[in-house]
């Protein structure tokens, strides 16, 4: 090391142009590395185990800082009046977000738990073009809304398959599929973001039923 900074052995200084030996001798050295996994404990027997993991919220100890400049204090058993010393917890809600994408997601995109998606459901037209095709998602969609349900219309004049990829991507619960075909045998068809196959359901019932389906998955939340 040349012309070095370090501290200087009080608050809030530091010294610069440190160089070792001219300025100071060394009494000890030490080998200073990043814990590994199996390094041995100093204390115990035991050996050191590294897991990955995902920091979601703070605790930071705020000392008296603010407890001194807002004159928040206390009397002590001896009735002398001193400053609170203080700490905060928090969430981070940017943190909880990345957390649950980091561990609810597959090849196809984000695997939203209820609570957190952007829409519970999505209702998806195959083709906005059809008159019967497109009244029949504006009249689902309208009666979810007014059931409580949190839904969204996928109105784009697009391709099927592409609608698809997005409703997997962005990682919508439940999607409702609305198709000619399927609306000439009076259904239409419901699917799970996180399940393989998909299940049809009659046009007449469907929103009870996905009024249904997403009160028990609340309530396996609880």
């Amino acid at each position: 090391m040349k012309n070095a900074v370090t501290g200087a052995n009080q608050e809030n200084a530091h010294l610069r142009g440190v160089n070792p030996v001219r300025d100071f001798a060394f009494t000890q050295t030490m080998d200073l590395r990043f814990a590994e996994a199996g390094d041995l404990c100093p204390r115990c027997s035991g050996t050191m185990d590294i897991q990955q993991c995902i920091e979601v919220g703070h605790v930071f100890k705020l000392g008296t800082k603010y407890s001194e400049a807002l004159d928040a204090r206390f009397l002590d058993e001896n009735e002398t009046r001193l400053p609170l010393v203080m700490g905060c917890y928090g969430m981070g809600v940017n943190r909880l977000i990345a957390a649950s994408v980091e561990t609810r997601h597959d090849a196809d995109g984000i695997l939203w738990p209820l609570a957190l998606a952007p829409y519970e459901v999505v209702v998806l037209p195959l083709n906005v073009s059809d008159e019967m095709v497109w009244s029949a998602a504006n009249e689902i969609y309208k009666e979810l809304k007014d059931r409580g349900v949190d839904v969204i219309l996928d109105d784009r004049d697009a391709r099927a398959g592409f609608k698809f990829k997005d409703a997997d991507l962005i990682g919508f619960p439940l999607r409702v599929v609305i198709g000619h075909r399927g609306l000439k045998e009076g259904l239409v068809e419901l699917k799970w973001r996180e399940d393989q196959d998909s299940s049809n359901v009659s046009r007449t019932e469907v929103v009870d039923v996905v009024v249904t389906e997403l009160d028990r998955v609340r309530e396996s939340l609880r």
